[in-house]
């Protein structure tokens, strides 16, 4: 009994998949006379059962007779496309192969995995489906932006495989694959932030590509708006104030962290956090109302044409690497045993491990308040850092009002931590 009813689900996620194809075929030529309508609802959903049945008989009969199904059905189905293609004049193979896709994941409906079919079934359907609107986005792809996303595709699936994992120094500090996977973050950041200029334009693409890329790394994000801002691509108000919008997300990703690995010292460290997001939300607002007061758009009118310069990325890449080598070294050689060194050096490179790490430490036995300071000081070395980086990538108008920002968050975090302390 349960095999039968196994059978039959198996078969009509077959027939379900035929029947989801042949809406979107059938949807497609609605408007079309009755008579020269083809292929839609009926000939998808027969298809998905003929590639059902054929499964279930190459199971019960043998490869033999599955393979002569399938030979006939794809010979049968190539011949009626070539006469359609004839009478229409629409040269076009994906009829073709979405009819062949049906057959074949009816079959293997029979004798595979399901959530696969399923998946599959509905992918084929998007893809037929959204047929003009990919061709729209292909005929807008500029070269450009195809060679970055390939360079990155490269990077990714070619490069960083063939990279050992593992430290080549005696420090644990020199990781070739995570060195780069650093640059390709930092590659994705800068496109990343290109496609949200593009598409959400100046004003509110900027501080999206902020907020989503923080949730990743706000240092990588300080980097891109700072690079972007020389480049004349962003405006250095605005650029501050998405730059500072990062620094929110990386106190609340902190304080997240504390919360769930460290929650001891949550009650000490939450104040901190909560005040340095208050001064940089009230930043914020204080730099937008300055842009509004003064009518100012971006006064930055270079087009947006660069969505990864190698250059730049490069050479960002190699400031942090350096920094990253550099303060692993120096966390390896202070250890744990001097916790607010390891804090203070890790926290240039990740505050999020410094939290994991700490909170560890927290449920060995550490005061609370103690991981509590361990954290926040990596915290405040990451908001101070990323000033400098700022200063190195980026143009002075940017630099100044970020620093400010950046110098109102640091101080009303720890006038608030010191006050409850003393409290």
């Amino acid at each position: 009994m349960t095999e039968t009813l196994e059978l039959f689900q198996r078969l009509g996620l077959a027939v379900a998949v035929g029947f989801l194809i042949g809406v979107e075929r059938g949807w497609k030529s609605r408007d079309m006379e009755d008579e020269t309508r083809v292929a839609g609802l009926r000939t998808y959903t027969l298809i998905g059962l003929l590639g059902g049945v054929a499964g279930l008989l190459g199971v019960m009969l043998g490869v033999a007779a599955f393979a002569s199904m399938a030979i006939a059905f794809a010979l049968m189905w190539t011949v009626f496309k070539v006469f359609e293609t004839m009478r229409d004049g629409d040269i076009s193979v994906t009829g073709t192969v979405a009819g062949l896709l049906v057959f074949a994941l009816g079959a293997y409906a029979i004798v595979g995995d399901l959530a696969v079919v399923a998946a599959s079934g509905v992918l084929l359907a998007g893809a037929l489906a959204f047929k003009d609107a990919m061709h729209d986005w292909l005929d807008r792809l500029t070269w450009p932006e195809l060679r970055s996303g390939l360079l990155i595709l490269a990077a990714t699936f070619v490069a960083l495989p063939l990279l050992p994992d593992r430290a080549l120094d005696p420090y644990g500090a020199f990781n070739p694959r995570e060195l780069w996977l650093l640059t390709i973050v930092l590659a994705l950041a800068s496109f990343a932030g290109y496609v949200a200029l593009r598409v959400g334009g100046r004003k509110a693409g900027v501080y999206f590509a902020a907020a989503a890329g923080a949730l990743v790394s706000s240092t990588v994000v300080t980097l891109d708006l700072a690079r972007r801002n020389k480049a004349g691509e962003v405006a250095p108000v605005r650029a501050a104030a998405a730059a500072t919008l990062a620094n929110i997300v990386m106190f609340i990703r902190v304080g997240v962290l504390i919360a769930v690995f460290a929650t001891p010292a949550f009650i000490d460290a939450w104040p901190a956090l909560a005040a340095a997001v208050a001064a940089s939300a009230a930043a914020i607002a204080l730099l937008a109302h300055a842009t509004a007061r003064r009518g100012e758009e971006d006064e930055s009118t270079a087009p947006v044409t660069s969505p990864l310069d190698l250059k730049s990325v490069g050479r960002f890449a190699l400031l942090l690497a350096a920094i990253t080598v550099g303060a692993r070294i120096v966390a390896s050689v202070w250890g744990e045993g001097g916790l607010l060194a390891f804090a203070a050096t890790a926290g240039l490179v990740d505050v999020d491990a410094v939290a994991l790490a700490v909170g560890g430490m927290v449920r060995d036995g550490l005061a609370p308040h103690d991981g509590a300071n361990a954290i926040l000081l990596a915290a405040a070395v990451d908001t101070a850092s990323k000033v400098a980086i700022a200063a190195f990538a980026g143009e002075r108008a940017l630099v100044w009002r970020y620093a400010l920002a950046s110098a109102a968050a640091l101080v009303a975090g720890v006038g608030t931590y010191i006050a409850m302390t003393i409290i």
